[in-house]
C-alpha cells in the first residue's frame, strides 16, 4: 500500500508541474502548484486524523511516510490544538487544487484519463489508511472523511455534468469544444499508471520541524489564498438576508434599521446635522435560530453602509474574555475589542458574564472593560450580545450601563417545519444533492413530529437540527454506496429513503 501510495503521489506532483507550464494554477496562491498540492494533501491528513480529537502515533507515521517529513508527535498535536481545521477550510482547500484538476481534464479532453477522479481515489485512500489503521473505525473520522469526500465528488461530478450541457457557453476557459459522446469519456476515465519515482538522494536529509513551519503553517504574504470570491455589493448582502429562511420579524427590524443608516448617510453627505444612532445590539432567542448567520451577514451591510471600516466579524464567549486572575480579565477582553476594531463583536450566551456574583468571578469586570470600549471606540466599532430571552433580560438588569447602551432588540423566534424543512432543502441543494420523492415525504414528517415535540426534547436545536440531520445523511449514503459495485454520477448526488429513514436526533 505504502508504494502505491507514494507512487500516486509522485503522480500528482509531477501532474502539478506539468498543469502549472500549462497556465493552471490556484487563483490567488503565491506558491508553485506543486507545493501547493503538497499543503493541501498535508492540511487533509491533519483534519482526517484530529477529527477523533485523539492524534495517534501511526497517522503521524503515515505522514511522514507519505510527504518526506520527520515530524514529532508533540510537534503535531500543538500544531492542531492551534490551527484546528474546521470542515468548511479544508474544504476549501482541497477544492481549489481539485479545480486545477478538472480544469486540466477539460482543457486535455480527457484524452489520458481523468486525474481529477485520480486526485479523488488518493485522498479516498489515504483516508482510509487512517482510519482503518488499527483496525477499530472511529465514528468521527469517519463522519468527517465521508461528508468532505462526497461534498468533493458531488461538486466534481456537478462541474463536470455542466459543462458537458454549455456546449456554447462554457463555464470553463479552457473547456474545448465538446466531443461527440462526451459521457463516453468522462463517466468511465481511464487510470493512467504513475511513472517511476526518483530515487531519493542519500545527502537529502529528512525535513526537520523547522524547515516545515512554512508548509504547515506558512508565511502570511507567502500563503495559499483561498479561491477568491467575487466582492458582494450591497444588493447581493441584502438579497442574501433577505434570503433567509423564517426570521421574518428579524427581516423586518434589520430592514428598517438599514433603511435609517441609509438616510443618514444621505443627510452626511449633503452636509445636514447627524443625529447619534446606536447599532449595538441584543440578539435573543433559542440555539440554532441564524442568530450568528445574520450578525456576519450584518457586519457586512455595515461596512458597504460606511458604517464599519473593515466589516469582519469576531465571535467570542464567556471564555474568550475572562480570565481567573485579578487584572487579567480586563486586559484580554482589551485585546479581543482590538480584534474586532472596525467591525462587528459578537458576544455569543454574554449572560454568562453577570450569571455569578461571586468574589472570585470577574465576569463583570470584563463587563464593564467592554461597556468603556463601545464608548471610547462608538465610531468603528459594534457589538451584538446574544443568548436566550429571559437569561439577556437578567443581563441587561445586571449592570445600570448595558441597556441604555444596547437598547435594540432582536427577538429570533424558533423555526416551523416547514421553514426547518426549507433549510435543510437549502442545505443539499447548495451541496448539490437531490432527494427522491421518498426520502422528501420522511424528512417532512421527521421535522413536523420534532417541531411538535420540541418542549419535551431537551436536544431541540432549530436550524442546527437540519444541519445535524443532512450530516447523518450524508454518513448513511456514504454506507450505501460504499456497498454498490458501480457509481454513477447520480448515485452521488441523489439522496434516498433508505439515507433519512434512520436517522435520529437527540
Amino acid at each position: 500500500m505504502a508504494r502505491s501510495r507514494n507512487d500516486v503521489l509522485q503522480y500528482i506532483y509531477d501532474l502539478s508541474n506539468q498543469y502549472e507550464r500549462q497556465g493552471l494554477q490556484v487563483k490567488g496562491a503565491h506558491m508553485p502548484l506543486r507545493d501547493y498540492a503538497q499543503f493541501a494533501i498535508m492540511k487533509f491528513m491533519l483534519y482526517i486524523a484530529d477529527s477523533d480529537r485523539n492524534i495517534k502515533d501511526y497517522e503521524v507515521d503515515i505522514i511522514n511516510d507519505c510527504l518526506g517529513f520527520s515530524l514529532t508527535k508533540d510537534y503535531v498535536v500543538r500544531f492542531v490544538e492551534e490551527h484546528r481545521i474546521s470542515a468548511d477550510a479544508i474544504f476549501d482547500t482541497v477544492l481549489a487544487l481539485l479545480t486545477v484538476f478538472i480544469n486540466a481534464d477539460i482543457q486535455n479532453d480527457a484524452a489520458q484519463g481523468s486525474t481529477s477522479l485520480l486526485l479523488l481515489d488518493f485522498l479516498d485512500e489515504l483516508g482510509l489508511e487512517f482510519i482503518t489503521h488499527d483496525g477499530q473505525y472511529d465514528d468521527r473520522q469517519t463522519k468527517a472523511m465521508a461528508t468532505l469526500m462526497l461534498r468533493l465528488k458531488n461538486y466534481r461530478a456537478a462541474y463536470l455534468r455542466t459543462w458537458k450541457k454549455m456546449k456554447h457557453a462554457r463555464i470553463n476557459p479552457f473547456a474545448p469544444p465538446l466531443p461527440d459522446n462526451p459521457e463516453d469519456r468522462m463517466e468511465t476515465p481511464a487510470y493512467v499508471p504513475a511513472p517511476k519515482k526518483e530515487e531519493k538522494k542519500e545527502d537529502t536529509p529528512p525535513a526537520s520541524n523547522e524547515q516545515l513551519e512554512t508548509v504547515l503553517d506558512p508565511d502570511p504574504e507567502a500563503a495559499p489564498a483561498q479561491p477568491e470570491e467575487p466582492e458582494e455589493s450591497l444588493e447581493d448582502l441584502l438579497a442574501n438576508l433577505n434570503g433567509l429562511v423564517g426570521l421574518g420579524k428579524v427581516k423586518e427590524d434589520l430592514n428598517s434599521l438599514i433603511n435609517l443608516l441609509k438616510v443618514h448617510k444621505l443627510r452626511e453627505e449633503r452636509g445636514l446635522p447627524q443625529a447619534q444612532v446606536s447599532l449595538h445590539m441584543v440578539f435573543s432567542g433559542n440555539p440554532g435560530t441564524g442568530k450568528t448567520t445574520v450578525a456576519r451577514l450584518l457586519s457586512k451591510i455595515y461596512m458597504k453602509l460606511g458604517v464599519l471600516s473593515k466589516g469582519h466579524l469576531v465571535e467570542v464567549d464567556r471564555s474568550g474574555l475572562v480570565s481567573g486572575y485579578v487584572g487579567q480579565t480586563a486586559m484580554k477582553t482589551k485585546k479581543v475589542v482590538e480584534s474586532a476594531m472596525g467591525g462587528l463583536l459578537f458576544i455569543d450566551e454574554a449572560y454568562a458574564l453577570t450569571a455569578n456574583t461571586g468574589s472570585n468571578d470577574f465576569g463583570m469586570e470584563a463587563v464593564n472593560t467592554l461597556l468603556k470600549a463601545m464608548e471610547d471606540n462608538r465610531s468603528d466599532l459594534v457589538v451584538i450580545v446574544a443568548g436566550y430571552t429571559d437569561l439577556m433580560e437578567a443581563f441587561l438588569d445586571s449592570n445600570p450601563g448595558l441597556r441604555s447602551r444596547f437598547n435594540k432588540q432582536i427577538l429570533f423566534e424558533d423555526y416551523s417545519a416547514e421553514e426547518l424543512v426549507g433549510i435543510f432543502n437549502g442545505i443539499c441543494s447548495k451541496s448539490f444533492f437531490e432527494l427522491t420523492d421518498e426520502a422528501k415525504e420522511i424528512v417532512t414528517r421527521f421535522f413536523e413530529d420534532r417541531v411538535a415535540r420540541k418542549e419535551d426534547l431537551p436536544g431541540f436545536a432549530n436550524g442546527r437540527d437540519a444541519r445535524n440531520f443532512f450530516e447523518k445523511t450524508l454518513t448513511n449514503q456514504a454506507n450505501r454506496i460504499a456497498t454498490m459495485v458501480s457509481v454513477t454520477d447520480k448515485d452521488l448526488v441523489t439522496i434516498t429513503k433508505e439515507d433519512v429513514e434512520t436517522v435520529e436526533l437527540y
